[in-house]
């Protein structure tokens, strides 16, 4: 199962127009309650910090100490999606894809942000 704050290695593809895509990190941002049903699991898309100079305040910033990720990564709260379980496992293994996690405070971060985005 997810859980949130797991960082896990996700192939995004199809998608469209700027919608990020190819394999990246994503952040589960869900509440357990829901990533434990058979439905989907909703994620913030992460890119590589060096594709992002700014700060902006609907991003957040980590570092691959923080994360476990091997580089360090800005996520992109204003690109949300709910993913289907599937997405979250490797199709030759079986296994998940779990690359990393955030601490609380960083979630936090996140959860600002989210706020921004969607104006609560």
């Amino acid at each position: 199962m997810m859980s949130r704050a797991q960082i896990y290695s996700v192939n995004l593809e199809p998608t469209k127009g700027r919608e990020q895509a190819g394999r990246r990190p994503v952040l589960v941002v869900s509440t357990d309650a829901i990533n434990r049903q058979p439905l989907v699991v909703t994620i913030v898309v992460g890119t590589e910090a060096k594709n992002v100079p700014r700060d902006y305040p609907t991003n957040v910033r980590v570092t691959a100490k923080e994360s476990g990720l091997p580089i360090d990564t800005v996520f992109l709260c204003f690109q949300i999606r709910s993913l289907h379980p599937a997405r979250f496992y490797d199709p030759k293994t079986h296994r998940p894809n779990l690359a990393g996690s955030l601490p609380p405070a960083r979630m936090a971060e996140i959860e600002r942000a989210l706020r921004l985005v969607l104006n609560l």
